[in-house]
């Protein structure tokens, strides 16, 4: 594994960090204090700086606007982007739309493209992806109770979902529905659509309230009914029943680019406590970092986040060589690791800040309430964890 940066790698992280540092991070105290809509006019004009940088959708084949790079480039640059709460929605690589842009590349027709996926990389329009359900474990993706039923050429769909993210103002949603229930395979059973939004019978009922915060715009998780919601055969992404399959082809490229936005964060939460901790006099000629609980706070911060950053740059690098099949004990493991943490370390940053470190004058206090729930989407730890535990404990049993 070589993880070493050539000079045109250098000069694009180079010029996102000062990016980040000096147009987006003077953001963050509108961002914590304002809607995400009022913010969006401010956004677009920084949005507009990107594509004049040649920076626009770096995780994009060069074919579709983006830069073409590897899976583990894109990764040192997620980092950096995640820096800030807006970095990766100015650089259009955010999800949901980054994973629905890939799918879209690998499994529209031409003209799925040219309606959905085209606006979408210029940055014109926004999408979801609706696939949990609040009757459903959403760690299990093969059980759901949205159904699309034909009815001549088109598929009538119900159901209901929750954690639809950024529904309010997506023009549409890519839906998770079950099309085939006599299918004998499990994972054969649903289909992915693409609904627009102004299709009669999508009813977003609200933007479903996430640590005393509902959000609203792209920063939003949206409960959605489907109510009799018909749209053309001709929508389904894929052959019918594939979309297990298409969600899991989603899944390994975004724990990528989850897990090094998280390490992004971490790394902004570190250098916050660090200075903190350096500036903070107790009482006179006595530092807050020159306390022991303090420094064992940074020194177990510093590894925690150097380790999660090799762990996943290597299953980035696995993925490459090798596959998300492969790969998906590694993608298991990075997915509980690096979200323990990140909440490992936004605790600790918040400690050693004190009282200002759970008021939004920081960005640290919005980070604790939102990336909680790293935890648990894209499946809990418990199930990532059982995943890589009966991997070793197989291979033991087969030893013997």
């Amino acid at each position: 594994m070589d993880f070493g940066i050539d000079d045109q790698q250098r000069k694009r992280l180079d010029t996102i960090a000062e990016f980040v540092r000096e147009e987006l991070e003077p953001l963050e105290s509108e961002f914590v204090g304002k809607s995400f809509r009022a913010l969006v006019p401010t956004l677009e004009e920084k949005r507009k700086k990107v594509k004049d940088l040649g920076l626009w959708a770096p995780h994009l084949p060069e074919e579709h606007g983006g830069l073409g790079l590897s899976l583990v480039d894109f990764g040192m640059i997620a980092e950096e982007l995640g820096r800030s709460p807006v970095g990766h929605y100015v650089f259009n690589c955010q999800a949901p739309d980054a994973g629905n842009m890939e799918i879209l590349i690998e499994h529209a027709t031409d003209e799925q493209r040219a309606k959905y996926l085209d606006p979408l990389v210029r940055g014109e329009i926004r999408s979801c992806f609706s696939m949990t359900e609040p009757e459903y474990a959403g760690a299990n993706p093969t059980q759901m109770g949205t159904t699309a039923v034909k009815d001549g050429d088109e598929y009538v769909i119900n159901g209901r979902k929750w954690f639809t993210s950024s529904a309010d103002g997506a023009s549409f949603a890519v839906v998770m529905a079950v099309t085939n229930p006599e299918a004998e395979s499990r994972y054969m059973k649903a289909s992915q659509i693409l609904v627009p939004t102004d299709t009669p019978g999508f009813n977003l009922v609200r933007n479903i309230s996430v640590m005393g915060e509902p959000g609203d715009d792209y920063a939003s998780h949206a409960e959605i009914v489907y109510d009799d919601c018909r749209v053309p055969i001709d929508n389904r992404l894929g052959p019918e029943g594939a979309g297990f399959m298409i969600a899991q082809q989603r899944l390994g490229p975004g724990r990528i680019h989850h897990c090094m936005r998280w390490i992004g964060i971490c790394e902004r939460a570190f250098e916050l406590m660090v200075e903190r901790a350096a500036t903070r006099e107790l009482y006179p000629g006595t530092m807050l970092g020159d306390k022991q609980m303090v420094q064992a706070k940074i020194a177990d911060s510093r590894a925690e986040i150097d380790a999660a950053r090799m762990l996943v740059l290597r299953t980035a690098w696995e993925i490459e060589r090798s596959g998300q099949k492969a790969a998906r004990i590694q993608i298991s493991a990075i997915k509980f690791y690096v979200a323990n943490v990140l909440q490992n370390v936004l605790d600790r940053a918040i400690q050693v800040h004190g009282g200002l470190g759970v008021t939004d004058d920081t960005p640290l206090a919005y980070w604790f309430r939102h990336e909680r729930a790293a935890r648990i989407y894209d499946g809990p730890d418990e199930v990532h964890k059982s995943q890589v535990a009966k991997k070793e404990l197989a291979k033991y049993r087969e030893d013997k």
